[in-house]
């Protein structure tokens, strides 16, 4: 057989985002907040109107494009991704809630891009601005198919809450111009951009569009990577040639996962961000085409960042070089970088993995990092971002080092390369196609995540809906309950998170047993009716986490998680010097809600014990006695609340004995 013979791969289906409300108590502040602040917030930033922030000019650039300003092109050579995302974000919105104001504003960005859209398809604006001569000659190192991904991506997004084709359009007269240069035929490069993206929003164009070259050419650029003759090796002797330059310092391939074919690949390498990217186009891939082999590949790979590159709060990434994984179980806490885009990405694989699979593993990483590695990434007000997440923080130090993300222990309002901002927005504002997945040859509907929230879906062509009520994450109790006009057999498939260690299933008051459990997913079948209610209940108590003895940083240490929210320690609530306190082997921690604390969170508090230092130890910087321990009140919050009061030491980590 094969590495690519078709093996009857049965994807389960996502729910269409405009067929989910979410009401939830956690949840639908933030994502209102999304919508009513972080919007405007971000637009403002796209525009350069945030006192005090990095300048973006990103709305100008597009303006320098299309010939209606004067000025230099001004940014990162990926400018142009941060409205993509801007604008996908805006579409997730209006698909819940039709706002004119908004979308007169996102119609006329939409018209600024046709107006900067060159006559033969092309759109973008650095090259446009600055080297309308070059386009697709550094293609390793400046982004150009990275920027159309993320606006193909916006623009599948508007259309869809829309149904305005302007902007899908535009798009797509430019992916037939992408197609006419890139391919297997003479005169066509046989390259692909060094951050892979396109290659996933080529496929959510496909499947907007029906046009089926728009997969093909995503095929292409994932199967292309890695090929030899290297292509950025034969670009670089193009592009030298020409510029009359030699000789100069190049990154390793790996940094752009095309060291080898991907079907190759057995470990994540470099880059995190663009690695789960490139894995998300796999896994879309393997689902269309039904490819067993590209899955194959997707596996092997999901289970080295899970199995050994990735931190306890879902993060990935460990390495403020190159941003990128480094080695099996390198997972420093004070140099963690695990960029915020990277935690997103993950979740965008998990997901599509969580389709093709249909395995519990996957959504407990998405639930995961997106509790923790990602909503880190944002401030609570929605005003202010963290581009790294490391999981121990001495301010004291920062100052005094020189990797980039030590002095940023306070989230910042913008940054000059701005990836992060727009993409939690977007994250957020479509988090409603993450918590179910339909499953229609087996008449199966799916929960995977537990977020109060209302389900339209079919049962052989009739309506049901499915009301879904929880405190989650904060308490271990769900409730699931069906709206039909006629009775209809079909199957709900619930998670049981692999954080739990006992759950109870209750339908109609009645605690009963599962007809099965498959993956971590109980099975329910039934002729359900009008009315019928599921009662589930996770026991939710606090847990020592343990790291594998391989993890160098974390031994003699344990994390705090509760659920699936991973804690930390901040000096506000335990003093300075957190790694002195130590936690007993068998320490108790209570768990209660602080309505007035950080928005509303669930804290820990319990005791542990630090050293006391006698004072004619005073002022000594060493000693051959052991110093007294004494017992201290310990508090504990949510990890992704942290550096929203004071600047001050954090820490995940817990010496214990």
């Amino acid at each position: 057989m094969s590495q690519t013979e078709k093996m009857g791969l049965k994807p389960l289906q996502t729910i269409p985002l405009r067929q989910v409300a979410i009401q939830d108590d956690f949840w639908s502040d933030r994502l209102r907040n999304v919508i009513e602040t972080v919007v405007p917030y971000q637009w403002d930033a796209l525009n350069d109107a945030i006192p005090g922030a990095e300048p973006s000019h990103t709305i100008e650039n597009f303006r320098l494009a299309a010939g209606e300003s004067e000025g230099e092109y001004y940014g990162m050579v990926f400018q142009d991704s941060d409205l993509g995302k801007w604008l996908e974000t805006v579409g997730f919105a209006l698909s819940k809630e039709r706002n004119p104001e908004l979308e007169k504003l996102a119609d006329e960005v939409i018209e600024l891009l046709g107006r900067a859209q060159r006559p033969d398809g092309y759109l973008n604006s650095y090259y446009t601005v600055k080297e309308p001569d070059a386009r697709w000659t550094n293609l390793r190192d400046y982004h150009e198919l990275y920027c159309a991904g993320h606006l193909m991506e916006a623009a599948v997004a508007y259309y869809e809450a829309t149904g305005k084709r302007e902007f899908l359009d535009i798009m797509c007269r430019y992916a037939d111009y992408i197609g006419t240069v890139f391919g297997s035929n003479p005169g066509q490069k046989k390259g692909y951009d060094g951050h892979p993206e396109v290659e996933l929003a080529l496929v959510k164009l496909y499947q907007a569009s029906g046009n089926r070259s728009y997969l093909e050419l995503s095929q292409f650029f994932v199967e292309e990577r890695g090929r030899q003759p290297h292509f950025f090796d034969e670009e670089e002797k193009e592009r030298d040639a020409a510029q009359g330059q030699i000789g100069r310092k190049k990154r390793r391939y790996d940094y752009f996962q095309a060291h080898m074919p991907v079907r190759e690949q057995k470990t994540a390498e470099g880059h995190s961000v663009r690695a789960v990217y490139l894995y998300s186009a796999m896994a879309d891939l393997a689902a269309v085409n039904q490819d067993a082999g590209m899955l194959e590949a997707c596996k092997e790979l999901w289970n080295d960042v899970v199995q050994r590159k990735m931190y306890v709060t879902g993060g990935i990434g460990s390495s403020a070089f190159e941003e990128r994984f480094t080695v099996p179980y390198d997972l420093p806490n004070d140099r963690a970088y695990t960029e915020t885009c990277a935690a997103i990405g993950l979740v965008f694989w998990a997901q599509r993995m969580l389709q093709l699979e249909k395995d519990r593993k996957y959504a407990d990483v998405m639930e995961l990092a997106l509790y923790n590695g990602v909503l880190s990434g944002i401030s609570l007000d929605g005003k202010s971002y963290f581009y790294v997440n490391p999981l121990e923080v001495w301010p004291d130090t920062a100052n005094f080092r020189n990797d980039m993300h030590s002095v940023k222990v306070k989230r910042q309002p913008w940054f000059g390369c701005a990836c992060c901002p727009p993409n939690i927005a977007r994250l957020i504002t479509s988090l409603g196609q993450y918590i179910y997945s339909a499953n229609d040859e087996e008449r199966e509907l799916y929960t995977h995540l537990y977020i109060g929230s209302k389900v339209q879906f079919e049962v052989d062509g009739k309506p049901v809906q499915l009301s879904q009520e929880t405190d989650y994450p904060w308490d271990g109790q769900a409730a699931l309950q069906l709206s039909l006009e006629m009775p209809a057999e079909f199957t709900l498939s619930v998670r049981l998170p692999g954080w739990c260690r006992k759950s109870v299933i209750k339908v109609g008051g009645v605690e009963t047993e599962a007809d099965r459990i498959e993956n971590g997913y109980a099975k329910l079948k039934r002729t359900w009716k009008d009315g019928d209610r599921i009662e589930l209940s996770f026991d939710m108590h606090v847990e020592m986490v343990r790291a594998h003895p391989n993890v160098r940083e974390n031994a003699g240490k344990v994390a705090l998680q509760r659920g699936p929210v991973v804690f930390c320690l901040e000096e506000i609530d335990n003093g300075s010097n957190l790694q002195d306190i130590v936690l007993s082997g068998d320490a108790q921690f209570d768990a209660h809600y602080e309505e007035q604390l950080l928005g509303g969170v669930t804290v820990l508090t319990g005791i542990g014990s630090r050293s006391v230092v006698p004072p004619e130890s005073s002022g000594s910087l060493y000693t051959t006695q052991p110093f007294d321990m004494v017992s201290v009140p310990v508090k504990a919050i949510p990890y992704f609340a942290w550096s929203n009061r004071v600047p001050g030491e954090m820490t995940v980590w817990i010496r214990s004995r």
